[in-house]
């Protein structure tokens, strides 16, 4: 990656474009929420569950191309390209980090 991002921000990319899941823990608090697709996951499991189902849908990759701090927050933009319809697409990852730690991620489209 290009950017200057936070350890555990590169570590989640890496794991979402097909690295090993099992670093999740690593990366989220243990209470955590993750919305995405208009659905909130709450907590690490029910994150390590949405993880998993994505993987069984598609295969993709994530590309950071910028990133904006304020606020408390990270914004990430992100293009995704993968078998999934309407690829490749443009997101924005929000990210609040604590300790650490993601403690919120929103994904929106751009």
């Amino acid at each position: 990656m290009s950017l200057q991002l936070p350890d555990v921000v590169e570590t989640y990319f890496d794991i979402s474009s097909g690295g090993d899941l099992s670093q999740l823990a690593s990366c989220f608090c243990t209470d955590a929420t993750v919305f995405d697709e208009n659905k909130t996951h709450d907590g690490l499991a029910a994150i390590e569950a949405w993880q998993h189902e994505v993987r069984q849908a598609f295969a993709f990759e994530v590309e950071p191309l910028q990133a904006l701090q304020g606020e408390g927050k990270l914004t990430v933009n992100t293009r995704l390209t993968g078998n999934f319809p309407g690829s490749p697409v443009q997101l924005n990852q929000v990210f609040r980090l604590e300790n650490g730690r993601i403690l919120s991620l929103e994904i929106i489209p751009c």
